[in-house]
């Protein structure tokens, strides 16, 4: 199911003792194309910090409430690792958050996340094929060996702000422009299905679906989101229609313009927090064998 990236700003994050604040800000990795982390402001408890929860923590939303659930109380996010959401965050901020946290590292691996690379771990079944996302993660891993390095293992980590890109522009293979004007997000998953663009040139108002496997580079210098599609392409896209969003029947209509395969084609991705439950699992079930082994 998918939903616009701005309809989670300002949900309340509700922690297993007591509201932890409100959703301000996503970032997103803009080689995998998922949002990574949400930048939550806490109340008057913790000064109004600003704090990084990953999706991994959030539950399921409970019907039409304004709230996101979170496996996390508020002793630790107060003794969270403090980061600066105000500069772009580091891979070694990152890692200690991730230390923290005892979640494993994302970028390790080409998948969404890391979680469904362990050892038994659930992962949707492609068909024949490879996914749009696996797409994403092939064309993340050939990069890095064209440029002789992995730069998952430096300090790039590719988090961009989800306000900030709202407000690029797109750059089309013929040099014609148009605008960002929001996300359209997998709910389970946090993948960045789409971005909802504003032509310039086709009458007010027209708002049109462009996937991110036409984007071929992203500059927060400038502004600009660059992508391998025509201006007639940008303005053939389907148009963005909040009460009629792109399913198993549509997104063929997205995809067909350029000769990719579309998500459609495959099985759902499991929701994150099934992969979640599974690695706390097993992850417990590790720390109890270590302190049995040293019992003995």
């Amino acid at each position: 199911m998918l939903r616009a990236a701005r309809e989670r700003l300002g949900l309340t994050i509700g922690g297993s003792d007591g509201v932890i604040g409100h959703v301000r800000d996503f970032y997103f990795d803009d080689e995998a194309w998922v949002i990574r982390y949400l930048m939550v402001e806490t109340g008057l408890w913790l000064s109004h910090r600003k704090v990084l929860i990953s999706p991994i923590a959030i539950g399921k939303r409970n019907g039409t409430l304004q709230r996101l659930p979170a496996r996390l109380t508020r002793e630790q996010v107060r003794k969270s690792p403090s980061i600066d959401t105000n500069i772009p965050v580091s891979r070694q901020q990152e890692r200690e958050f991730c230390g923290y946290y005892g979640y494993p590292y994302y970028w390790r691996h080409g998948g969404l996340w890391a979680i469904e690379h362990y050892s038994g771990a659930p992962h949707a079944r492609t068909g024949n094929g490879s996914s749009c996302f696996e797409f994403l993660a092939a064309r993340v891993g050939h990069e890095r060996l064209a440029n002789g390095s992995d730069r998952s293992q430096g300090d790039d980590p590719r988090l961009r702000s989800c306000k900030s890109v709202t407000e690029f522009h797109i750059h089309t293979s013929d040099g014609e422009t148009c605008d960002v004007r929001g996300m359209l997000v997998e709910k389970d998953s946090w993948a960045i299905r789409y971005l909802i663009v504003s032509t310039r040139n086709s009458g007010l108002g027209r708002r049109v679906l462009i996937a991110p496997e036409s984007i071929t580079d992203v500059r927060g210098l400038g502004r600009k989101v660059t992508v391998d599609l025509t201006c007639q392409a940008v303005q053939a896209a389907p148009t963005y229609d909040l009460a009629l969003l792109p399913d198993s029947a549509g997104e063929p209509l997205i995809y067909d313009q350029d000769g990719r395969e579309g998500c459609w084609q495959f099985d759902a991705l499991l929701p994150l927090s099934h992969w979640a439950e599974s690695w706390r699992a097993r992850a417990l079930r590790r720390a109890r064998a270590n302190h049995a082994i040293k019992a003995t």
